[in-house]
Order: C-alpha cells, then structure tokens, then sequence
C-alpha cells in the first residue's frame, strides 16, 4: 500500500493544482457563481461518500416542511436519465437516482428534481414550482457555480477530513482549505456519548474558521423494519437467520449494529450505488429473509420477494436546539 501511495503521490499534486486554481478563480470572481434571493442550502463534503448526507438532507426536510414550501434539488448520482428531471408519481430509481428516490417515496408531496447543471435545474424548478420557498442542494459543494444562502459540511467522526488526503491516494474531492467556504461543519456518525473533551480536540484538527459554527452529530436506527406492505419490530428478526444486503459506501456502522444486538445474519456487500445484475437478484431472492437499507431497497424492489425489509435511518443532531437556531437566523434574511 505504502509503495502504491509513492506511485500515485504525482497524481495528487496534479489533482492539487487543478482544484486549487479552480477555487482561486471562483473565489477571485474571475469564473462568477449565481447567487438568488431565496434561500439556497447546500449540503456536502469534501470525501467521497458514505458521510450521510441523505439523513441530513431528510433532517432538514422535517424541521422545514411545516412552515415553508420546500424543494430538493440533487445531481442523482446513479440515475440513467439525463438532464432536468422532476419527480411524480411514477418515478423510479432510473430516472431520479438512489437517494432523490428514496426522498420521493419517503416525502411524496415534495418536490424533488434532479440535475446535474444545479443552476438549470434551480431556474426550472422554480419556474415549474413558483411557490417555492426554499431549495435544498443535496451532494454539491463542489458545484461551484452556485453560491448558496448557506452551506453545510460534513464530515465523518472517524474519518475527519483534516486526517485525509486527496483523490486518488485519498478520498478528498478538493483540498481541505475548501471547508472555509461552510458556515456550518457537522461531524456525523459519533457515539450519542461523545465526551466535551473528544469534540474539543476534533474542533481543534478541523481548525475552523471565525464565523464557522462546528455540530456533532449521530445517527440511529429505528426499532422496526419495513416493506411496502407492512412494518414489524426490529425484534422480530431475533433467533432467526437471515441475510442482510447493502449497496453503501459504509456499511459498518448497520453491520456494527445488528452485531450489537446479537443478530445472526451473513452479509452480502456491494460497492456503493451497485446496479444488481439478473443473477445478483436472482441468488438475493433465494434468501430466505432479506433485511436491507432504505437506499438499498429502492432497488432491491425488483426481488418479489414476501420477506424483503429495510432499517429505517435517522440522523440526531447534539445541541439540536441551537442548530436550528442558527438555520432560523439565515433565513430571517429572506421575506417570504
């Protein structure tokens, strides 16, 4: 690995150079983001994956969605359709994508459109949607061209990204002096039990800037497991065999989980956003109790299968309160 890392250490310095002028031409305003005069949220990272984005984006929808018309705007990652596309009532994981799917199905009566030109897709939802009141980015803090209301970054407990290094010997998409551009940083995935003097010691390795506001947060697991058809207690799978399927970029913490409690379960792993071939499908179907991800089963779906969950998920932020306190304070800017 270490002689791996020496060989593509150029590339790193390449990939350092392209993104960092990048930056610095945007930041100059020699290249010009958009701004809007509604409020723009943007979640993201500077990591590849896997640092739950999705929950954050639903956590959001639920603190928003009774007093303000809301929008989700993503890239849908994985989708086979092109260009501007928004959600109805027969939408599919094809043309929106794992994630703006699961959103879908979870919030029906929400907008949720996806394209890859965020400005495009900004302009056309509002056009399509004028009552429109605030428009959530999921995955695009690298897309540049937009200059949202606030920006939300993510990164994982323990996989910070000041302990990272960039693509292809890391997983940063862009060096790390691009978290400046936050106004908020939420380290996710940490135990509910998180010490003050652990988050001392990560707000000091994230080294954040003056008006940067620094969360911690965790997810959790609900105690039921559902289907189309119905729901059932978590508890229901206890003394049973079964077979658990994941398509994520980290499945750990759901495998960490279910050992915690003393499940007995083999586990079937496939990179994250996987297309499950005919006879990927085939062998999964032949299970005989399949126990899966929300992102997951969305394509799964196509297994008939009676005994096919998955373990809903949900993120929980420390000091809650103030966190959307401060989502309150920005949007106080706006006159709706």
């Amino acid at each position: 690995m270490k002689v791996l890392r020496k060989i593509l250490y150029p590339l790193v310095i390449i990939y350092f150079l392209i993104t960092s002028v990048r930056n610095i031409l945007y930041d100059l305003k020699l290249i010009k983001s958009k701004s809007f005069n509604f409020p723009v949220i943007c979640i993201g990272n500077l990591s590849v994956g896997g640092t739950g984005k999705t929950p954050m984006v639903e956590f959001l929808i639920r603190m928003l969605k009774n007093n303000y018309e809301l929008a989700i705007l993503s890239r849908g990652y994985g989708r086979k359709s092109k260009g501007f596309i928004i959600s109805n009532s027969n939408s599919s994981t094809n043309c929106l994508g794992d994630e703006p799917f699961q959103i879908k199905k979870k919030f029906p009566s929400l907008s949720v459109a996806v394209d890859s030109n965020r400005t495009r897709g900004i302009q056309i939802l509002k056009d399509l949607r004028p009552l429109t009141q605030i428009i959530i980015l999921d995955d695009a803090f690298q897309h540049r061209r937009i200059n949202p209301g606030i920006s939300i970054l993510l990164t994982v407990y323990n996989d910070l990204y000041s302990d990272d290094c960039l693509l292809p010997v890391g997983n940063l998409r862009e060096p790390i002096i691009g978290s400046k551009r936050a106004q908020i940083i939420i380290v996710t995935k940490c135990p509910e039990d998180l010490s003050s003097s652990k988050k001392q010691i990560i707000e000091k390795k994230l080294n954040l800037g003056q008006n940067q506001k620094l969360f911690f947060s965790s997810i959790f697991y609900e105690s039921k497991i559902c289907s189309n058809q119905k729901t059932k207690p978590l508890s229901s799978l206890i003394n049973k065999n079964f077979t658990l399927v994941t398509g994520i970029a980290n499945s750990k913490p759901l495998v960490n989980h279910l050992r915690a409690l003393n499940f007995k379960f083999q586990h079937l792993e496939f990179p994250d956003h996987h297309q499950f071939s005919r006879n990927e499908l085939n062998l999964i179907s032949s299970e005989k109790i399949i126990l899966t991800t929300e992102k997951d089963f969305s394509r799964l779906n196509l297994v008939e299968h009676e005994s096919l969950f998955y373990i809903p998920i949900k993120t929980k932020i420390h000091l809650q309160e103030k966190f959307e306190n401060e989502i309150r304070i920005f949007l106080e800017n706006f006159a709706f």
